[in-house]
C-alpha cells in the first residue's frame, strides 16, 4: 500500500512522523531532530547511522542498576559509537564481552580480551569500536538541505573523501579480540543493541540494514541465546517514540529494557523475538557476503530444515542494502506533477533486441549522481519492489520488471511524485518492444 502522509506528535520533544508512513519516515525525522536540536554527537551527521548522542555515557551507566547486568557473565554489545560506555562497563566489571564483526564478513563475534593488568585507559581502547577507525560519509545532497537541519556545510563531505577520526586509536576492539566460531560454546546472558527509534512497548527500528535482527537470529540458530535472554537498547530520550505495530515484521528484534540519560524503562514486551533465521528473507547476495551465514545454512540444511532463500532474481528484497540511501533524498509529495507523454521516461524503452515485458515500469529523470541502491531503497519503503531492476544510470532511467500487469500498475500509482534528491522522477508503464520501438508510452 502507498503511504498516507499526515503527521502526529510522537513524543514531548516535538518529533513528528507520518501516520501510515514507513520506518524510514521515523528514522529521517529522528535524525533530522537530533541534528537540528544539536542532540547528536560525533560522528556527524548522524543520518543513516545508529546515532551517537550527548549523554550516551550517562545512559550506558544506567546499566549498572539493572539486576540482569549484575548476574551477567557474557554480554554481546553491538559496535556502535553510543554503546562504547557499555563495552567499557562490561570490561571493567570483568564480564566476557562479545562484539559482532563489522557486517559479519569475518565471522559472527569477536571476544574482547584485554591484556593482563590493563588499566582503565587500556580498557577504554579495548572498548573502542572497530567501526570508528575512520569516517567515510555517504554521498550527500547540496549543502542547503543539510543547513535545514542545522548542519554546517563544512561538515558535508563527498563519498570519496575521508574525514579523519577525532582521537582514532591505534588499538581497540580490532586489536584485542579473538574470533568466536560457530562451534564455540557461547551462552550470551545479555544482548545490547543500538537503535534509531524504540517504543516504550519494546518495538525497535534500526538504521535499516537489518544486521541487529540477523545477528540475534543467528545467535538463536547456534544456541547462544534463548527466548528469555534480555535485550537492552541505549538511546536518547527523543528516540523513544510511538511505533505503529503495522510496521513490525516477524524477524524484527524487540527490546526488554530502554536506557536513556534520564530514564530506565522496562518494556514488558510480550511480542516474540525471532526464533531463528528466516531464510526466505535472505537474498543470495547477502548469503554470498556473509561466510558464517553460509555455514549456518549448511548446518540447518543437513538437519532437514527449510533453508530456501529468496528467488535468485530478488536480490534486494527482504533486507536493506548494506549501503544507505542518500540522506534525506527520498520523498514523495502529494502535489508532484504526473509525468506527461513528452517526459524523459518516454525514452525508457528496451535496448536494441531486448523485449520489455508488458509488466515493466519505466522510471526516468534519475539525477546524475543517483545510485541503484537509492532507487532500491525507495522501492522497498513504498512496498513496490520489482522482481528485477534494469539500471540504466548513464541514460538517467531504469526499468522495473513486475510479476504481472496489475503489480506494475500499482507500482506506477505508488511511485507518482517520487523524488530522489531534487529530481521528480517520471514513471509510466513500458510499451512492449514489438509494438513500439521506443518502449515507453509517448515514444
Amino acid at each position: 500500500m502507498c503511504a498516507v502522509e499526515s503527521f502526529y506528535l510522537i513524543n514531548e520533544s516535538q518529533v513528528f512522523v507520518a501516520v501510515g508512513g514507513s520506518k524510514q519516515d521515523i528514522r529521517e525525522r529522528i535524525w533530522d531532530y537530533m541534528e537540528s536540536e544539536n542532540v547528536a554527537d560525533f560522528p556527524r551527521p548522524v543520518h543513516h547511522r545508529i546515532p551517537n548522542f550527548k549523554g550516551s555515557h550517562r545512559a550506558c551507566q544506567n546499566l549498572k542498576d539493572l539486576e540482569v547486568f549484575a548476574r551477567t557473565q557474557e554480554v554481546k554489545v553491538d559496535p556502535d559509537k553510543p554503546l562504547e560506555g557499555v563495552r567499557l562497563l562490561a570490561l571493567q566489571s570483568k564480564k566476557t564481552l562479545l562484539v559482532p564483526t563489522p557486517r559479519l564478513r569475518t565471522g559472527l563475534f569477536n571476544r574482547i580480551t584485554p591484556p593482563p593488568g590493563a588499566n582503565k585507559e587500556m580498557l577504554r581502547k579495548c572498548a573502542t569500536s572497530q567501526r570508528n577507525q575512520c569516517l567515510r560519509l555517504p554521498l550527500v545532497p547540496p549543502a542547503p538541505s543539510w543547513e535545514r537541519v542545522g548542519i554546517p556545510p563544512a561538515l558535508v563531505w563527498r563519498s570519496r573523501n575521508t574525514l579523519p577520526c577525532r582521537g582514532c586509536p591505534s588499538q581497540g576492539v580490532r586489536d584485542f579480540s579473538v574470533p568466536v566460531g560457530l562451534d564455540s560454546r557461547v551462552l550470551v546472558d545479555l544482548v545490547v543493541v543500538g537503535s534509531v527509534a524504540v517504543s516504550e512497548k519494546g518495538w525497535r527500528i534500526g538504521k535499516g540494514e537489518g544486521y541487529a535482527d540477523l545477528e540475534y537470529a543467528m545467535m538463536v540458530s547456534m544456541g547462544a541465546v534463548h527466548k528469555g535472554t534480555p535485550v537492552v537498547t541505549i538511546v536518547h530520550d527523543c528516540q523513544v517514540v510511538d511505533i505503529p505495530e503495522a510496521l513490525l515484521e516477524d524477524h524484527d528484534l524487540t527490546v526488554d529494557y530502554i536506557l536513556t540519560p534520564t530514564r530506565v524503562i522496562s518494556t514488558g514486551c510480550k511480542r516474540p523475538k525471532p526464533a531463528g533465521i528466516t531464510w526466505s528473507k535472505i537474498s543470495p547476495e547477502m548469503l554470498g557476503k556473509i561466510p558464517v551465514l553460509r555455514s549456518l545454512r549448511d548446518r540447518e540444511k543437513r538437519a532437514g530444515m527449510d533453508v530456501a532463500l529468496q528467488a535468485e532474481h530478488q536480490p534486494f528484497l527482504g533486507s536493506a542494502s548494506q549501503h544507505p540511501a542518500l540522506p534525506g533524498t527520498v520523498r514523495r509529495p502529494h502535489n508532484a506533477p504526473r509525468p506527461g507523454a513528452d517526459s524523459l521516461e518516454a525514452a525508457c524503452g528496451p535496448r536494441e533486441g531486448e523485449d520489455a515485458p508488458t509488466a515493466t515500469v519505466c522510471v526516468g529523470n534519475l539525477p546524475h549522481d543517483a545510485r541503484v541502491r537509492d532507487l532500491k531503497r525507495a522501492l522497498r519503503e513504498l512496498r513496490v519492489a520489482p522482481l528485477q531492476l534494469s539500471w540504466r544510470g548513464p541514460q538517467h532511467r531504469a526499468l522495473l520488471h513486475y510479476r504481472d500487469l496489475a503489480a506494475a500498475q500499482q507500482a506506477v500509482s505508488c511511485l507518482q511524485g517520487l523524488h530522489l534528491g531534487d529530481s521528480a522522477l517520471t514513471v509510466a508503464l513500458a510499451r512492449p518492444h514489438n509494438k513500439s520501438p521506443g518502449g515507453c508510452p509517448g515514444s
